[in-house]
């Protein structure tokens, strides 16, 4: 009787680069084993942003990146969210504060859909009315940001904190701001 000879599986299996998205310089993510590129095609890669950037400013937010096509052995991919985690933006909010939160969908001069979800946090508490002006000045203000730039623009400003400072500026005249942080960024 002849010895039968298996085939591991593990062996067979190729090696694919998956690079992050154009707005983080398609910069190294990880690699990834796979038999074909059919079954890498579509997954979703959480990363977290310090990686991309090599900015430890950015170690709190996480990135989702969806994989959309192989060439050769390198993937590439998508964004697809920006997000904070709970634990980040509990640590921000104290005792004796307000939070206003925001939900504002927005389509970019380029045609892209987005939603970003938003959190203000005051110096100190303050009344309902106050806070119905900053949910309102800042939902205006990202219209119309978004209105006047791509979606590339839109993500490196979130990506930066540049888009946090404008809407800390905009609405500090309505009460002090401790902080204004976009909780998450979706794209799709």
């Amino acid at each position: 009787m002849a010895l039968q000879r298996t085939v591991d599986k593990w062996k067979m299996k190729r090696w694919f680069t998956v690079h992050a998205p154009k707005s983080f310089n398609e910069e190294r993510i990880c690699e990834m084993p796979a038999d074909d590129e059919k079954q890498i095609a579509g997954r979703k890669l959480k990363v977290s942003m310090e990686q991309l950037t090599h900015n430890p400013q950015n170690s709190f937010s996480n990135v989702v990146v969806r994989i959309t096509d192989v060439n050769g052995d390198a993937a590439h991919t998508k964004l697809m969210s920006i997000e904070q985690p709970y634990s980040y933006i509990r640590s921000l909010i104290r005792r004796y504060r307000s939070v206003a939160s925001i939900v504002v969908p927005v389509t970019t001069n380029d045609g892209t859909k987005a939603t970003l979800k938003i959190v203000a946090i005051t110096r100190a508490r303050t009344t309902h009315t106050r806070l119905k002006g900053i949910r309102k000045e800042i939902e205006e203000f990202v219209r119309a940001y978004s209105k006047e730039n791509s979606s590339d623009a839109l993500v490196a400003a979130v990506i930066e904190g540049r888009l946090q400072g404008e809407m800390t500026a905009k609405v500090s005249h309505i009460t002090q701001i401790n902080k204004i942080e976009v909780k998450r960024l979706e794209i799709a």
